[in-house]
């Protein structure tokens, strides 16, 4: 029945589709674009790929955030905004810890937004690099490319960050990619 084969599929990846979203999206979006995804899903039933569902849902939520972009460019400008104040409200000792994140905070926010979704999908969703390549619609090699260039270009700017001591151990997300 196809009303079960959707049950089955909403009940297996709902959780996962709703923390990819919720990474992405600000508050209540999160609920309607989990919901569009959903939509995209049960109209296309014949087109979900029986063994690698999850990636192809994280394709349809790609395209559905794309369609937010501009809800989304104002909230990482209001970001990079915010970053780039200098911080009065800590007084004292500063941890090199949350300097470091903070650094790579500012740094993975200047990164383009193709970038930030080559490391969210690596980093965050923890998937390989074929599992990733089926995000973004390219195949495994382009999306190993990518990837190296993306860690480049974030490591790039992490260099500058004065002595090397904001750079502490675990202050970056891990970059490391599974099958890459």
């Amino acid at each position: 029945m196809i009303e079960d084969q959707f049950t089955e599929l909403y009940e297996r990846h709902h959780a996962d589709v709703w923390r990819y979203v919720a990474r992405r999206v600000v508050g209540s979006d999160v609920a309607d674009v989990v919901a569009e995804v959903f939509l995209v899903a049960w109209r296309r039933l014949a087109d979900v790929p029986s063994g690698t569902a999850l990636p192809w849902l994280y394709g349809v939520a790609r395209l559905v955030l794309a369609n937010e972009a501009r809800g989304r460019r104002r909230w990482h400008e209001l970001t990079l905004r915010v970053a780039a104040e200098p911080d009065q409200s800590v007084v004292g000792d500063h941890a090199d810890a949350v300097i470091g994140q903070r650094d790579v905070a500012v740094a993975f926010g200047q990164a383009s937004d193709a970038d930030q979704e080559i490391l969210r999908l690596v980093a965050w969703e923890r998937l390989s690099a074929a599992e990733a390549a089926l995000v973004l619609g390219c195949s495994r090699a382009t999306f190993a490319m990518r990837l190296m260039r993306a860690r480049r270009r974030l490591r790039a700017r992490l260099g500058p960050v004065g002595d090397g001591a904001s750079q502490t151990p675990g202050a970056a997300p891990s970059m490391s990619n599974r099958g890459a």
